[in-house]
């Protein structure tokens, strides 16, 4: 039996129906899904893990969080344990009665850390069966039939190099996070995260908002004029695009008022070359994508399950050149089988040649991201097709040609003083036609010629400021982090979603916290080298070494553990001046407003029994007030409430619009009035008659239906927290519940609030298959695609033939012996 093991259970499913004769058997080892198949007579087997199979942690002796052992910590051996038992129990049955072992995890540096521990595991039941390697980049049956075809030997200095990582954040990670939270630990969140990474990442945020802090802005002031009429109406600034007195603005006001023509003194027109963008990487995938809205971590999720599917080739790249063994004619034929795409593969493939642009980083382990199968809007969720739709449209953007743009500049004269219009039109789409993100609308100006006298129709002047640096987009800092060295493709993401998961940045442009400007103000005071980029870029650069087999993964790790001994010794001393500025941090973040009783701060703080956020006095054991916290994203408003002068905060809810409501859920303003909603269906079996009130729990803020005899019967039924709430004189023919109307932004609509009806148990059984069905539908509509594009394609190469043997028939001699030499370039 020859045993395949890959990196997830999709992966495993996709490779046995990639290289199965026949359609591959679904089974189990114990509760692992499992694959048989054969491949000319001989039985295999595909196995899925989860991931890492085994975790790295401290011994036993090293999990007490006390400061004064955290020296000890940074030098702490490291332990690998089992993480997926489950899953190991099974390989470990499996591979007792293999006689081949295939590794077919992911090929990068995690990847191959997988697949060496999961042969660790492997050889406690196996030491004698040989092992090999899969490599490929794509779920396409090509690509995996030659991978399998040409096995390779799994490379233990790139698993070496993953493992090094995987040491070195741990002990980062615990000690500098033991560190701050034990230095403080209260507050709104009560996390107090650090890392290797995170830190230096969080710094580059911080430290764009000190900028910012310190921008002082300076006044100018714009002059623009208007001009033309109709259609032939434009606007154009004074040739001094700031003037930085408003005594010169107003000179110029007061020269041209009351003037009502401008000559054009000047018309110049250049055509300047668009270059077509680079194949996609990583890091230039996730900034295109946030553009459009999608945040890099979810890119990595969605691009994940695009390449389970086998839609696009493997998404963790830095590669920006394709392989001269990608087809790229052939890429572009899979795609026309989607109408959008169809006339600009028409036109790619009409040429002798396809030529792709190149980015600057080749590598050689994976080709760029780009599309491997056809898919269209109807066969994929609506984000995913939206990430799909733009490795698609840049795959074919980078084949194109160019783009022209045509820059109009026309000087113009009024009363003496000159005005400039500038306009951009794009005079040959090129790439832009299939690739039209980030497009600036075309800005035409009319027909204009030196000398020509046209309308003046007066100018505005508007003061103005100059703007402090901008914020960093999660796009921009991914594009930042990339090169100064933090982090790695696989990790960049995920690292900007941890900043936000601790709260020491929010919202898009990125805000750093009060708390995170602490954290990281902290460590640069005390540790400056934690916060900066250069000894990760470092300890990168070293990790690489170790793939390369230039150093050892004992030596890397020993350097890292002795930075940050170096690092903690600092840092130790420090705690009092540590713990102030966080403290102060924790107190700005969490502030709403003033206690009404005391008059000291209320502030959001986290249940110290884990059941949750609210409201309460700083002054707490002296003063007990207390509100609940709405749930959802909450931002505090500076105005009181009108009705009661208590703090307000602004709540948005999941997909909901945001509201400003008083924190006192007893304020007028948020009252709402109980709705006696039917009868109760417990108490009317038991011969009663109790009646079903909707109202809303003033410390929970929850909203239900109770019965009013709760206390004997207990019928409570759960209901949406927002939207209004009608009753009707309907009961659920299945429950005996009460029909109620909900009605909300989204519109109104019925429901049994009982979430024990049987009815809810049917409709769920229903949209599962509903589910199930889309799916089938979804792969026969591919399937049909593909098929259909590849009949096109034969059909024009059958033409093709037919023609060349018409001219050998009907040609001179001479002419016969040309047909023979080579043809059309690919």
């Amino acid at each position: 039996m020859k045993l395949v093991v890959t990196e997830k259970n999709d992966a495993a499913k996709q490779i046995a129906e990639l290289l199965s004769e026949r359609k591959p058997t679904s089974d189990k080892v114990y509760s692992t899904p499992i694959y048989r198949f054969s491949v000319a007579g001989e039985e295999w087997v595909t196995i899925g893990l989860r991931g890492h199979i085994l975790e790295v942690d401290f011994p036993e002796e090293y999990k007490r969080w006390k400061m004064a052992s955290l020296p000890a910590l940074v030098y702490a051996p490291v332990e690998k344990l089992p993480k997926e038992k489950d899953i190991i129990r099974s390989l470990k049955n499996l591979a007792a009665k293999a006689n081949d072992i295939v590794i077919a995890t992911d090929f990068d540096r995690e990847g191959e850390l997988i697949g060496s521990d999961a042969l660790a595991c492997i050889r406690q039941a196996n030491t004698w069966a040989p092992v090999t390697r899969a490599r490929y980049s794509s779920f396409t049956k090509k690509e995996i039939t030659e991978s399998f075809a040409n096995l390779a030997e799994l490379d233990e200095n790139l698993a070496q190099a993953g493992e090094s990582r995987q040491d070195i954040d741990l002990i980062w990670g615990a000690v500098l996070t033991r560190y701050l939270t034990m230095v403080k630990f209260s507050g709104y969140g009560n996390v107090r995260s650090s890392g290797r990474v995170q830190t230096p990442t969080l710094a580059l945020i911080v430290a764009r908002e000190r900028e910012r802090e310190a921008f002082v802005p300076e006044d100018y002031w714009v002059v623009k004029g208007s001009f033309g009429s109709g259609k032939d109406a434009f606007e154009a600034p004074h040739a001094t695009a700031r003037f930085k007195s408003a005594e010169e603005a107003d000179a110029v006001m007061a020269a041209v008022a009351g003037a009502t023509q401008a000559r054009v003194t000047s018309m110049e027109r250049k055509r300047r070359s668009v270059p077509v963008p680079a194949p996609f990487n990583t890091t230039s995938l996730m900034a295109a994508a946030a553009s459009e809205g999608i945040t890099p971590a979810r890119t990595m999720r969605i691009a994940e399950s695009l390449y389970m599917r086998g839609l696009i080739s493997y998404p963790r790249v830095d590669n920006t050149v394709y392989p001269a063994s990608l087809d790229l004619r052939e890429c572009v034929r899979e795609l026309s089988a989607n109408p959008a795409y169809a006339e600009t593969c028409r036109g790619l493939l009409a040429r002798p040649k396809l030529t792709a642009s190149r980015g600057k980083q080749q590598t050689t382990d994976h080709p760029p991201i780009y599309p491997t199968a056809c898919a269209t809007p109807e066969t994929l969720s609506a984000q995913d097709w939206k990430l799909y739709n733009l490795i698609a449209r840049r795959f074919l953007a980078t084949l194109s040609d160019a783009a022209v743009v045509e820059g109009t500049t026309v000087g113009l004269d009024v009363a003496g003083e000159p005005f400039v219009a500038k306009g951009d039109v794009l005079i040959k789409a090129g790439f832009r036609a299939i690739y039209p993100f980030g497009l600036k609308k075309d800005d035409e100006l009319p027909a204009l010629a030196e000398g020509d006298i046209i309308a003046f129709n007066g100018a505005t002047c508007t003061a103005k400021q100059t703007e402090p640096p901008a914020r960093y987009t999660q796009g921009k800092l991914v594009q930042e982090m990339e090169k100064l060295g933090l982090g790695t493709k696989s990790t960049r993401a995920s690292i900007i979603e941890r900043l936000y998961d601790v709260k020491y940045i929010a919202n898009d442009p990125i805000e750093p916290s009060r708390l995170g400007m602490a954290v990281c103000d902290a460590l640069a005071t005390f540790a400056p080298r934690i916060t900066g980029s250069e000894m990760t870029a470092e300890l990168e650069h070293e990790m690489d070494q170790i793939a390369s087999g230039q150093t050892s993964r004992e030596a890397v790790v020993g350097t890292s553990r002795d930075l940050l001994a170096e690092q903690l010794s600092v840092l130790m001393p420090a705690a009092d001046k540590v713990r102030a500025a966080l403290e102060e941090a924790v107190a700005a973040d969490s502030y709403v407003g003033k206690c009404p009783k005391c008059g000291r701060d209320l502030q959001m703080k986290t249940s110290s029994y884990g059941s949750g956020s609210f409201i309460g006095c700083s002054g707490w054991p002296e003063c007990d007030v207390t509100y609940p916290l709405p749930k959802g994203k909450i931002e505090v408003v500076e105005e009181p409430c009108p009705a009661c002068g208590k703090p307000q905060v602004k709540v948005t809810a999941f997909r909901a619009k945001p509201k400003t409501v008083c924190i006192d859920p007893l304020c007028p303003t948020n009252a709402e009035a109980d709705v006696e909603v039917g009868a109760c269906p417990v108490c009317a079996a038991a011969g009663k008659d109790s009646r079903l009130v909707a109202r809303r729990n003033p410390k929970t803020l929850k909203r239900s239906i109770q019965c009013e005899n709760y206390d004997t019967c207990g019928t409570r039924y759960p209901l949406p927290q927002n939207g209004k709430l009608t009753p009707t004189d309907e009961v659920c023919p299945d429950c005996g519940a009460p029909i109620v109307v909900v009605t909300t932004a989204r519109g109104p609509w019925k429901l049994c609030p009982n979430f024990d009806c049987p009815s809810k148990a049917e409709a769920a059984q229903k949209k599962a298959a509903r589910a199930s069905s889309r799916k089938s539908s979804a792969k026969s509509t591919a399937k049909s695609a593909s098929k259909t594009a590849s009949k096109t394609t034969k059909a024009a190469a059958k033409t093709g033939t037919a023609a060349k043997t018409t001219t050998k028939k009907s040609s001179s001699g001479a002419t016969r012996k040309t047909s023979g030499t080579k043809g059309t370039e690919q």
